[in-house]
């Protein structure tokens, strides 16, 4: 594929090569790492290009409304009590 499929071009990142891919270009916006705001200010534009050409429905006018920051959506909370299960699990398997 082309780099110009891509929301990060760059980096390859989120292609688009239909509706349902756009819709999930901007899902994801925030959990693309690895960027710089450059990066986000070219995938935005890029994003909103393809949206318009598939008739998506954008209601972000500026990137920083998709995100900045990587985001996977789990509280600090949620990773802690994940990497307890992990460690009692690794303990129950050691000591059968």
């Amino acid at each position: 594929m082309p780099d110009s499929v891509f929301a990060f071009p760059k980096q390859r990142k989120e292609p688009m090569t239909d509706a349902s891919h756009v819709r999930n270009a901007i899902a994801r916006f925030d959990q693309t790492i690895g960027v710089s705001d450059e990066d986000r200010k070219l995938a935005f534009a890029n994003i909103k290009k393809a949206a318009k050409h598939y008739g998506v429905d954008m209601g972000e006018d500026d990137w920083k409304e998709l995100g900045r920051h990587p985001s996977t959506g789990r509280t600090a909370e949620d990773r802690s009590e994940s990497a307890k299960e992990a460690a009692a699990t690794r303990k129950a398997r050691q000591h059968p």
